[in-house]
């Protein structure tokens, strides 16, 4: 009996120590150690699979606001294009320009021409000093300059390391006496060129000043002032009819004109208008026509087969979009349908706006001129129409802001539907990568105690090997 019971226990000593020396990775499990994390990533599988579908509708999203961006690009040129009056692109023409130029408001100025003669042109108050060798080594002497302003009489102070004329000038103007000083180098006189020149601040007679006497003494030169010139109102007949005003820059003498008098001629008539400008009119609808073919052509362009990395053929990723089509039918429209206005011109395409064979426009800016030069009040008609709903232009942008609608045009609620499905595979995302914090916390804590249990039991087995053997 004794002898079976040895081998008994000899053979269960040996079961168990063959058992428990096999481990994996060195845990009391033999399970590997980064378990959890292995089975955690095979959840995540799921979800970077929407992550990947949450990309591709990101990126619809970029391209559709691209084309959203060329959709309303149409619009910019030819919206301002117009204004209440019709066209807003005039010019100022000045037959002699060295004598007058000018600018005009576009909304307020009306297409005509006039004569205007400059008699005189409006002139500063000013007195020079007599001429010194420099600027700024001669000294004029220590004393003080009185001068007559608004606020009464006002008096500057001169020392000794202030008497030359860049340091007069310099503290003339600093003393807000409602005068400029400026030294300027009269080159007739070589030995004593430089001047001091006091000018009053603004032209006009109503304007004139009376100039500083200056008490100084001890002086390497004296300071004196001589030749004055009075202020001058510009005076100039504007067709026939002569007026006077006090500055140069005369303003509302032509409703929506700034004119600029640059020269006295009197008996001389310089022939000045207002005129559309066709130039940046045509270049205004040419830049529509641009905007047009972008946003056409980025239609094409998803309709397009192209091959993918494995080579095979598929549109962009807007390709086969309804969007997209009724988005082309609705361009296509704006130019072929015809304008209930009173213009005799009818389309868009009368003006020189016309198809080419792949669906793009091509403007003839020679047609178009002609057409406006023609008869700018019939183009302005067709164009601009009521500006509320008849129009060209009012259909355009109407037609625009349809497609661009964020519930219910054809791109924008699009655009729309696109950022809802983005939201909530936002919201997916974020309930699983919840449920997988706490499913990962549950399962490091079954595994935290499956280890304990496992060591408990290892220890036991251990003891029971070593008192087997003990016993054999």
């Amino acid at each position: 009996m004794t002898h079976a019971f040895s081998v008994t226990a000899l053979s269960l000593n040996y079961s168990w120590r063959n058992k428990l020396s096999i481990k994996i990775g060195g845990l009391a499990s033999g399970l590997p150690p980064n378990l959890v994390d292995q089975v955690i990533e095979a959840e995540r599988i799921p979800m970077k699979q929407i992550q990947e579908k949450k990309a591709g509708i990101e990126d619809k999203v970029k391209l559709v606001g691209d084309f959203e961006t060329k959709i309303n690009d149409i619009t910019k040129n030819l919206s301002s294009l117009m204004g209440r009056k019709g066209f807003v692109d005039k010019k100022f023409s000045s037959s002699f320009p060295d004598s007058i130029t000018g600018t005009v408001d576009p909304e307020l100025a009306e297409p005509g021409q006039w004569n205007l003669e400059v008699i005189q042109l409006a002139e500063k108050p000013s007195v020079v000093s007599g001429g010194f060798p420099d600027k700024n080594e001669t000294q004029a002497g220590v004393g003080y300059i009185k001068f007559q302003t608004k606020e009464g009489e006002k008096e500057i102070y001169i020392t000794k390391d202030e008497s030359t004329l860049e340091k007069i000038a310099e503290k003339i103007n600093l003393s807000n006496v409602g005068v400029r000083a400026t030294v300027i180098n009269d080159v007739n006189n070589k030995d004593r060129g430089y001047k001091l020149q006091v000018s009053g601040a603004t032209a006009g007679e109503d304007n004139n000043v009376e100039f500083p006497v200056a008490y100084l003494l001890d002086g390497d030169v004296d300071l004196q002032f001589e030749n004055e010139t009075p202020a001058k109102n510009a005076k100039f007949k504007l067709d026939g009819q002569e007026f006077e005003v006090s500055e140069n820059t005369i303003k509302d003498l032509v409703p929506g004109m700034t004119i600029d008098l640059k020269q006295a001629k009197p008996g001389q008539e310089v022939r000045i208008g207002v005129s559309e400008n066709y130039d940046m009119i045509s270049d205004k609808v040419k830049g529509f026509v641009d905007s047009y073919n972008a946003a056409l052509g980025f239609i094409q362009s998803q309709a397009k087969l192209t091959a993918d990395k494995s080579g095979r053929q598929r549109l962009g990723p807007l390709g086969g979009e309804s969007f997209t089509r009724m988005a082309e039918n609705k361009l296509r429209q704006i130019i072929q349908n015809p304008q209930a206005t009173n213009s005799n011109i009818k389309r868009i395409i009368e003006l020189g706006v016309e198809f080419n064979r792949n669906g793009t426009l091509n403007f003839n800016a020679e047609k178009f001129k002609k057409m406006v030069n023609t008869d700018p009040k019939d183009v302005v008609k067709f164009l601009r129409g009521n500006n509320v709903d008849i129009g060209f232009i009012p259909n355009l942008i109407s037609s625009v802001r349809e497609m661009t609608d964020p519930n219910t045009g054809a791109i924008g609620a699009r655009k729309t539907t696109y950022q809802k499905r983005i939201k909530q595979m936002d919201d997916q995302l974020d309930r699983k990568e919840r449920t997988l914090g706490k499913r990962e916390d549950l399962l490091r804590k079954q595994f935290a105690q499956m280890e304990e249990s496992m060591a408990k039991i290892k220890t036991q087995g251990a003891s029971f090997g070593n008192a087997g053997g003990q016993n054999g």
